[in-house]
């Protein structure tokens, strides 16, 4: 029996996206997807190159949830129509 794991079993290897990807996942436009990431409101991003950046897929998904997670809650429509 074979007990060894790689390192792609352990750990997801990290993925990087663009700006229009994560404008798409926000639903935020870029000077506050920017703005937010100065004051440390949203994931900052990654320089990637001379004139490239991304932001970590992970971190931008977790942002997202949490803001979902953050929501008040709705009462349900049965209790509604009481």
């Amino acid at each position: 029996m074979n007990t060894a794991h790689t390192n792609d079993q352990q750990e997801s290897p990290i993925q990087y996206i663009k700006l229009p990807e994560v404008k798409r996942i926000c639903g935020l436009s870029t000077a506050t997807i920017y703005r937010m990431a100065v004051s440390g409101k949203f994931p900052k991003q990654v320089k990637l190159g001379a004139a490239a950046v991304g932001w970590v897929k992970s971190e931008v998904d977790q942002w997202a949830s949490g803001k979902a997670a953050a929501r008040p809650r709705q009462p349900s429509s049965s209790s509604e129509s009481r």
